[in-house]
């Protein structure tokens, strides 16, 4: 190299061919890199003369070994208590902990309010100095503000629009889940008056399902959307939207209710019970995230499955990641998920009791 005192971690990783956060895992003991690479990447460092930047290794000793796990709540009529209970932020948090568990560090939970939405990027600032790192499970803030708090802190975003330029960001397949819902609601059962409960509209994830939604309806000739209730992702807002259509004068029934999450589905199918119609031969149902809840009420839930857990585990090993090399560009990464049908959209009961699954949720 000529001058090894100039040798930087980007001519380690070119001289080894592999990338700078590999490099970077090694220097800080990582054991997420394969032994050959590894000896590969030691013997580069000892062949150049690499020596980490002091300044770097400062703030390494220096570490608080804590990162921030960040959501909001509705807390209003429209409690959100639900998703941020064993139905998300739980679940969520059991894949951070698996994460977490590797090096040792510990997770600082924070709960924002809506209302409190306008006071939300000094929240996280104040939050920011007591972490390594954040992961923000909403979206909490804009991008612009985002952008400032990148300066301060290492983001990961979960359930966050893979566009986002200023933060790594983890999501789940919310498009292709939902265009494979709907043509199974369309294709098997040829529903055709569709009736939408969406989430809220500041949220990405509830975005993204709306639109393959209201494509997946555009495609299919003779399919319509007769109605859309906008919902806080909690039980009651499916219960008022049902409340609401049914209500409306000489308003005839959707031949399915599409909700954007199982929370809302399971409100809508409790309000519908309740008003003497039935789930499914009336009018079907569906959810999305396949938390626990839906496979036990009766009938039992058709929805989508995210694995809330791996969206934990892998949101925060990208945290890690940048924490150690925070020159990494921005990455996205979209988790798949699955359709799971059940009886709620009109499907024959299974042959053997449905469980949820836990073993499905857990990281591989």
């Amino acid at each position: 190299m000529g001058n090894r005192a100039a040798c930087t971690l980007y001519d380690v990783a070119r001289v080894a061919a592999v990338s700078t956060a590999t490099v970077s895992r090694v220097v800080h003991g990582n054991d997420r890199v394969r032994p050959a690479t590894r000896q590969r990447v030691l013997e580069v460092i000892d062949e150049l003369g690499y020596v980490p930047d002091a300044a770097a290794q400062s703030m390494a000793w220096h570490r608080k070994e804590v990162i921030g796990l960040v959501t909001i709540t509705a807390r209003g009529p429209e409690t959100d208590v639900e998703r941020e209970g064993v139905a998300f932020i739980e679940e969520v948090l059991r894949g951070v902990q698996v994460a977490l568990s590797k090096v040792g560090w510990s997770v600082l939970i924070s709960v924002l309010a809506a209302a409190e939405r306008s006071d939300a990027y000094q929240q996280l600032r104040r939050i920011s100095a007591k972490v390594d790192g954040l992961v923000i499970a909403e979206g909490i803030i804009s991008s612009e503000q985002l952008a400032l708090l990148a300066e301060r802190v290492p983001i990961v975003l979960a359930a966050g629009s893979l566009d986002e330029p200023n933060a790594d960001v983890v999501d789940a397949d919310n498009w292709s889940g939902t265009t494979e819902l709907l043509r199974h609601m369309l294709e098997q059962h040829g529903k055709r008056r569709l009736f939408y409960i969406d989430g809220p509209p500041e949220a990405p994830d509830a975005r993204e399902r709306r639109r393959a939604f209201e494509e997946a309806v555009a495609l299919h000739p003779g399919a319509a959307v007769t109605g859309c209730f906008e919902g806080r992702f909690a039980a009651i807002s499916g219960q008022l939207a049902v409340r609401e259509l049914l209500a409306a004068p000489g308003r005839e029934l959707p031949d399915a209710i599409i909700c954007g999450n199982d929370q809302m589905a399971i409100g809508a199918m409790r309000e519908l019970q309740a008003a003497g119609v039935r789930v499914p031969a009336d009018v079907a149902v569906t959810g999305f995230d396949d938390i626990r809840f839906g496979a036990l009420i009766t009938p039992p839930l058709t929805t989508v499955r995210q694995s809330l857990r791996l969206l934990g585990e892998r949101a925060c090993s990208c945290l890690l990641e940048r924490i150690a090399d925070p020159t990494l560009p921005h990455r996205s990464e979209r988790l798949p998920t699955e359709l799971i049908v059940r009886e709620s959209c009109g499907c024959p009961p299974a042959e053997e009791p449905v469980y949820w699954p836990a073993a499905a949720h857990a990281p591989s």
